[in-house]
């Protein structure tokens, strides 16, 4: 039973180890695919949908690379504070043994002075101590001069009182001598001892020195070991980010190339599913729900079915007509700030600035005087001047330039504008107050864009959509 046990084990390590091996090379090969298809598009070979599957897979890849990379950016973010922190405190470390380095230091030269002091005021007691010595020599050779003469000859050659006088103050001064030398050879052995001590003081600091310089050349290497190390959690760092930078813009492309396969003509008002096809794809490039990307294209335009009920007639008072009727409206478009801006951009699309619908005025005063103006553009309603604000950055999404009565177009600007306002954090806040500077104010605009990304998000989600919801979407 051991050996067919034993067998099976090894034929499943085996069978994983295949399984493996194959995993990764599909790995490489779809990372392979991946890049040519970013770079140059789908081969001429596939048919339109397995286009389409080929450039969702490589969504997904770049997706996952990203993500992955991300994370290994966060830990390698991690490591680099770390190993900083590291650094900051072997720094101070050396710092502080460098102050006690330099104290220690400047106590033994301070020591060394007091020691030749006391050296000085040792050799000092030694000359005193010499001299009380010559001087008593030369009391007790003179006492034991006086010592030697007869007492007749003293008395002869002086009275008998300086006789004793004399004994007594040789006798005081041997005194006096003796003191001066007890005194100076305790002076000698306290400042032997002083001296003593202080050697043995400056030998314990000059091991203190020693030690602090063994630790502070330890921590020394040691910081130039993590510097290292930091250096290359740096380069790991920046090579990550460049790595991040490339899939993201793989990622952009793949996007893009799928937003140019998204099934619907350019120039008519795309179904709903088409539409949230749309969105979903310009949503991935901006970073904002697509619910509330339709439901703003849904405020404004009735997904490109309303895209304006007026024309343009007189470039200089911006007064226009009204298409169903050709009856003269007022403030279709602002001279000063949209007309000329219009006149070029349907001149680059190939639209005559003159038949080409634009939003009518929708009648506003303040005070009794007029306020505002229509002229807004195509399925995203953009007026001319803030067209040309993104007409750049649409350029460098969408790969041409962009034309605001384009379905896909259009819904690239209103993403993109969207985001910037602050969309892409994607909460009912943010999004409420994204939707108010879109249209230019507050209030009940932004609750009718919530209310139908509401319903577009249920659909999305489950596939059902309300009477309510119907009615307020189509």
């Amino acid at each position: 039973m051991k050996k067919p046990l034993k067998f099976l084990v090894i034929l499943l390590m085996a069978l994983v180890a295949d399984l493996s091996a194959v995993a990764l090379a599909k790995a490489e090969d779809l990372a392979n695919t991946c890049a040519i298809v970013s770079d140059s598009g789908c081969s001429s070979s596939l048919s339109s949908d397995d286009c389409k599957i080929l450039l969702q897979q490589c969504a997904d890849y770049y997706d996952e690379q990203s993500t992955q990379i991300s994370e290994d950016l966060t830990k390698t973010a991690a490591q680099k504070s770390t190993l900083q922190g590291q650094v900051s405190s072997l720094k101070k470390k050396i710092t502080n043994l460098e102050s006690q380095i330099k104290q220690s230091t400047v106590m033994v030269k301070s020591l060394n002075v007091q020691i030749v002091d006391t050296q000085s005021s040792i050799a000092k007691a030694s000359e005193d101590i010499e001299d009380s010595q010559y001087q008593i020599a030369s009391i007790l050779r003179t006492i034991y001069e006086e010592d030697q003469t007869p007492s007749f000859v003293i008395l002869l050659e002086g009275s008998l009182s300086d006789f004793f006088s004399n004994i007594a103050y040789l006798e005081g001064l041997d005194s006096k001598v003796g003191d001066l030398l007890d005194s100076t050879k305790d002076l000698q052995d306290y400042l032997g001892n002083q001296k003593d001590k202080m050697d043995e003081e400056v030998g314990q600091l000059q091991k203190t020195i020693a030690l602090q310089s063994s630790q502070k050349a330890e921590n020394e290497k040691n910081k130039k070991t993590q510097e290292t190390y930091l250096q290359m959690t740096e380069a790991q760092y920046q090579e990550l980010s460049a790595n991040k930078t490339e899939i993201e813009a793989k990622k952009a492309k793949i996007q893009a190339l799928l937003f140019s396969i998204a099934g619907v003509a350019d120039t008519e008002a795309p179904t709903f599913g088409e539409a949230i096809e749309i969105a979903k794809s310009v949503a991935k490039l901006v970073s904002i729900r697509p619910a509330f990307l339709l439901a703003i294209i849904s405020q404004e335009s009735a997904i490109g079915k309303n895209v304006g009920q007026c024309y343009l007639s007189d470039p200089t008072t911006g007064s226009g007509q009204k298409i169903s009727t050709g009856a003269t409206v007022m403030r279709i478009m602002k001279p000063t700030r949209d007309v000329e801006p219009f006149l070029a951009i349907t001149k680059a699309v190939g639209r005559d600035p003159y038949q080409t619908p634009v939003s009518c005025w929708i009648p506003a005063y303040v005070g009794g005087v007029p306020y505002g103006w229509g002229g807004a553009m195509g399925p995203a309603q953009f007026i001319a001047s803030t067209w040309n604000l993104y007409a750049d950055k649409l350029k460098g999404l969408l790969g041409h330039d962009a034309d605001p009565w384009s379905i896909k177009d259009a819904f690239t600007a209103s993403g993109l504008y969207l985001s910037e306002l602050g969309a892409k954090a994607q909460t009912t806040s943010a999004e409420s107050r994204a939707a108010s500077k879109y249209y230019g104010t507050t209030g009940s605009y932004a609750s009718s864009v919530l209310n139908r990304a509401a319903c577009i998000q249920t659909f999305i989600d489950e596939g059902t959509m309300s009477t309510y919801c119907e009615n307020l979407i189509f």
